[in-house]
């Protein structure tokens, strides 16, 4: 029996290739390659590593219809969230960190205090070595594409080990065949959870994952055995509160994109609704209304073309299982459902599906759900508003609506969350210079942002002082008259009222007293 495993079209069910896992020998060769043409890549300048990455834009924008049908095949996304979320989204990463990296990756002059003024502190922003990115099946491009290219401006051979529910295999082989990219910089290894257990016991410098909390937890664990460093980019089931004081429109319109966009599979997208108790009469309806009408992938099921509707497949079977568990036991426990819900039985069409009535002993207001539901719920108060959002586990992202500056303000920084949104919903993600990440079960570290190329970099300090006769007054030997100036000095230089006068006449005699108490 085969053990391969089969890629398939979440839209028809076609199978459309398989793959197999690594061999040990295999993913110790990967290894070795990347080893190599790291030592290549650091020795690079950074000038010249922004021209290899300018490649990659260049095919994007070459093969973006290639690279949007690959995408849609795999994953059942509608056409217009393929483009915006991984191909422009690429092509803007690019144009932000080719501009970043000359700046944050050069050596930093660093500051010293008064006692060290005669050296020089320096830091180093040296690459790590050879980085694993795991990458989750919900953008599978931009997932590869983004963490990769910024781990090698940093000056690192990159290894990434797509999802196997999206490996997107003749994309990544038409990649390297047409961008002319450098040979090896990036290798992306397809196979399953064996493949990447294979290349986590090859102990890479680091590991870059973006996935489930589960899978992270497992993969800390695994890390931490051998002392590997990791950043979690984990899942989320993030809230948006809206005042009574918004334009209804405007914020429907909002609310239904963030709640919906690429069939809710996204880890930032809207799950939770809290709505004021002035305008709910008001939203709750129209939010229905113009949600009813979104086209979802229902309609294309046959021609498996999905470039006009609003809201694709979901892409993974055992997802699928998820959203209608979730749906089941918000009925179960009395939710209202105002619409969409299981259409069929094991689809991967669901519709756009709203609950009212919900509470938070429901999987649908408690779990990551991962699709396109929303549960709703009323509050009367800023601070009721604040409590219900903040009970959860998850703290990734959270979006407040109102037309009151301060309050969204004070909103946002009561929010336990990585990112907030204040009137619009998931754009941290689209600006780069932002740095994202969750806190709680959401995950550990952030990347992206002015700082994100540093995450894949050893940040090395270096103190510079001269060569000459000085001996330290801090060296040896240990005497009586030398721990009574250090006191004095202290005293006088971080005291509540500062002693220049006594400072002074302290440090300099300090100064010369490690050449003059000799050993005995």
């Amino acid at each position: 029996m085969s053990n391969s495993i089969h890629i398939q079209n979440p839209i028809n069910n076609k199978v459309l290739y398989e793959i197999d896992e690594i061999t040990d020998i295999q993913a110790s060769s990967i290894f070795e390659t990347a080893k190599k043409t790291q030592s290549v890549i650091q020795n690079m300048s950074v000038k010249a590593r922004i021209e290899e990455v300018f490649k990659i834009r260049d095919y994007v924008i070459q093969y973006s219809d290639f690279i949007l049908d690959c995408i849609i095949a795999e994953t059942g996304k509608a056409r217009t969230d393929a483009f915006a979320a991984e191909v422009f989204e690429v092509t803007d990463v690019i144009d932000v960190y080719t501009k970043l990296a000359p700046k944050q990756l050069q050596d930093q002059k660093m500051n010293w205090p008064i006692f060290l003024m005669e050296k020089k502190s320096r830091q180093f922003r040296e690459p790590l070595g050879t980085v694993l990115v795991i990458t989750p099946w919900n953008f599978p491009f931009y997932q590869v594409i983004v963490p990769s290219l910024m781990s090698f401006l940093a000056g690192n051979a990159t290894i990434v080990k797509p999802s196997e529910v999206t490996p997107l295999k003749p994309l990544w082989e038409h990649f390297f065949a047409h961008s002319g990219f450098m040979k090896d910089a990036i290798q992306v290894v397809i196979g399953g959870k064996e493949t990447g257990a294979k290349l986590l016991a090859q102990k890479p410098d680091k590991v870059h994952f973006t996935g489930s909390v589960n899978t992270g937890r497992k993969l800390m664990e695994a890390c931490a055995k051998q002392l590997i460093p990791i950043d979690l980019e984990l899942g989320g089931k993030d809230p948006s509160i809206v005042f009574d004081d918004v334009d209804v429109d405007r914020t429907v319109n909002g609310i239904m994109w963030g709640a919906f966009t690429n069939a809710g599979q996204n880890c930032t997208g809207i799950e939770r609704l809290y709505v004021q108790e002035g305008i709910y009469d008001q939203l709750v309806p129209y939010l229905v209304e113009r949600t009813k009408r979104l086209r979802t992938s229902n309609i294309n099921r046959d021609t498996s073309s999905p470039e006009d509707c609003d809201v694709g497949a979901i892409t993974a079977s055992f997802q699928v299982k998820v959203i209608e568990d979730h749906i089941e036991d918000a009925i179960a426990k009395g939710a209202t459902l105002l619409c969409g819900g299981i259409k069929e039985k094991g689809s991967h069409h669901i519709p756009p599906t709203i609950f009212e009535n919900c509470n938070h002993s429901m999987k649908i207001a408690s779990e990551e759900t991962f699709g396109p539901t929303l549960a709703i719920m009323k509050f009367k108060t800023e601070e009721e508003a604040i409590g219900l959002a903040n009970d959860s586990v998850y703290g990734l992202s959270a979006s407040v609506w109102t037309k009151d500056a301060a309050r969204g303000e004070r909103v946002a920084r009561a929010l336990k969350v990585g990112n907030v949104c204040i009137n619009n919903h998931m754009l941290n993600e689209a600006n780069p210079y932002l740095p994202f990440g969750g806190v709680k079960d959401s995950g550990i570290g952030r990347f992206k942002g002015e700082d994100g190329l540093l995450t894949f970099c050893n940040l090395k300090s270096v103190l510079i002082d001269k060569q000459g006769k000085l001996i330290e007054p801090q060296w040896y030997p240990y005497t009586n008259s030398k721990y009574k100036l250090l006191h004095a000095v202290m005293l006088s230089w971080f005291g509540k009222k500062r002693n220049w006068f006594k400072f002074i006449t302290n440090v300099i005699p300090l100064d010369g007293i490690g050449n003059k108490e000799k050993f005995k």
